[in-house]
This record gives C-alpha cells, structure tokens and sequence, in this order.
C-alpha cells in the first residue's frame, strides 16, 4: 500500500536587495513552513523560478535547509540539460534530501522521444529510484504525454508522478504515487486517489492548505467546501499577474523578506497589485479565524 503524503509545500526562493539567494530569509521560510504541519518542502520548483539561479546557489541552499528543516526536503532539479540536471540531483542526493522532482528541460520545446530519453538517461546517472519524480510542469516545460509518464513509471525507475492535473484516476493502476500541483483541485485530486498533493499555495498560506486538506481526507465535507471557497478566493487573485509573482507579494505582506519582482510591472498593474494587497490584509485574519 502507498504510503500517503500529505501537503509538500512548493516554496518561493527568497531574494536580497541585489536579487541574490536570501539564506537568512530562506531558513525563516522553512521554519514557517514546519510549524505549519506541512509533509514536506520542495526548494527550486517553478513557484522558486529555479531558472534564476546558479548551480552552486542550489545546491548549497538544498544541502543547509536539509539539515535545517524538521520536515523532509525536495530539491527541484530543473535545468536546460541533462548534465546540469543530473548534478542537481546529485548534489541534492548526497545533502540527504527526500526526493528530488525532475522536469523535462525547460526553454525549448521537446518532442516524447526526446523527454523519454531525457528521463532514462538522467536516472541511469542517479542513485535510487525511490528518489526521483517525474514532474510534469506543462507551464513552464515541454508537456509529458499520460502514455509517456506510464511508459516511464513502469521501468521501476521512479519514485512517482507529479502532475498538475487534478486527476489521478489514469495512473491508479500503476504502483505508484501520485501527486497533484493544482491547487484548484484538491479536492478532486484527493477523491479520485492522488497520494499527495504539491502546492504552491502552501509555501504561502501553509495552514489553509493544510487544513483543506486534512477535512478533505477525513471526509469533513462541510469544512472541506469552505475552506477550499477560501482557497479559490486566493487562486484567483494569483491568476491575474505573472507566477510567482502573487504568492510573494502574500509572503511579504506576512513579514517574510521576498527581495523585489523579478521583473517590473505598469503602473496599472501596480495599482491592481495595491488592490490586492489591501484584500489580503482582510483576508488573511479571516482565513486564521476559521
């Protein structure tokens, strides 16, 4: 039987003034997040825009927070090659991390040839397969076929799936777990046998998802549809700007250090951003009280 679990936090990576890796602001993050209850944390996913940084900023973060964090840690291992990624992994391996979630190369597109060999390649190249993820990341990546990621999880040589559909029922069959990255869908997700869930959200309002989650798996289905109403509230406000830039403005309005945007934005959209951070700031003590 599959072991389940629970909320794996995708968190954001921390900037200083200069747009460095933060490692202070990043270990406050993590003790946030292990209060929270969350299962698990993922440093350098997309929602920490992994391309932004260098190697050596990634693999030293993973190696520190590994020995920091009372929870089990993942690295994303993201890159443009296969050599830059399987170093990642490497690097992530010998620091004691959990797991670690392997998106195809990003920037380019791929055809299922390609991402298959990708895939086959770079496990070869790594320690255990109970170790590595398959992480489908349609928007950032090229997309992984359903047949493709079957193929791949048969060959014995993955620990399992992450998708970011909200369905699970195609990989049921399969001895695998599966997580879902849609917070939109917990719900969905759950009930239909994801093993997991991967979420953004929850390196920002950790204690919503969790809690979603928990009335979900425990068939509280009243708390279930309130909770995730108050989710939604929050997706939709993050939908409207460019990931991730949303769920660092909440970090910062809960007095973490997020450094700047990565990129700038118009003064229209400045004035939607100001919008919602005078929403949030009522939203938030809301969500807590329930």
């Amino acid at each position: 039987m599959i072991d389940d679990l629970g909320v794996i936090a995708a968190a954001i990576t921390p900037r200083g003034k200069k747009g460095d890796l933060d490692f202070g602001a990043a270990f406050e993050l993590i003790d946030r997040l292990c209060v929270a209850r969350v299962r698990g944390i993922a440093l350098f996913t997309a929602a920490g825009e992994y391309p932004a940084f260098s190697i050596d900023e990634r693999t030293r973060l993973v190696y520190l927070a590994t020995k920091r964090s009372r929870v089990p840690m993942f690295a994303g291992v993201g890159s443009m090659s296969l050599d830059d990624s399987a170093t990642l992994a490497r690097e992530a391996q010998r620091a004691g991390a959990a797991g670690v979630f392997l998106p195809p190369p990003h920037f380019f597109e791929y055809g299922q040839q390609e991402i298959r060999e990708f895939y086959l390649q770079c496990a070869a190249q790594l320690r255990g397969p109970e170790e590595v993820w398959i992480a489908n990341t349609p928007g950032f990546t090229s997309p992984i076929a359903p047949e493709t990621a079957c193929e791949l999880l048969a060959t014995g040589q993955f620990a399992g799936y992450q998708d970011p559909t909200g369905d699970a029922a195609p990989f049921a069959s399969l001895p695998f777990p599966y997580m879902s990255s849609d917070d939109g869908a917990i719900p969905r997700a759950r009930l239909s046998g994801a093993q997991g869930i991967f979420s953004p959200a929850a390196g920002v309002v950790p204690e919503l998802v969790v809690a979603l989650d928990c009335a979900v798996r425990s068939g509280q289905t009243e708390a279930a549809e309130r909770l995730d109403a108050r989710l939604q509230e929050f997706l939709s406000w993050t939908a409207e700007f460019p990931f991730p830039m949303l769920l660092k403005v909440a970090a910062g309005l809960q007095g973490m250090k997020v450094g700047s945007p990565a990129i700038p934005i118009s003064a229209g959209r400045q004035r939607r951003l100001d919008e919602f951070r005078e929403w949030f700031g009522g939203w938030l003590p809301s969500v807590k009280a329930s």
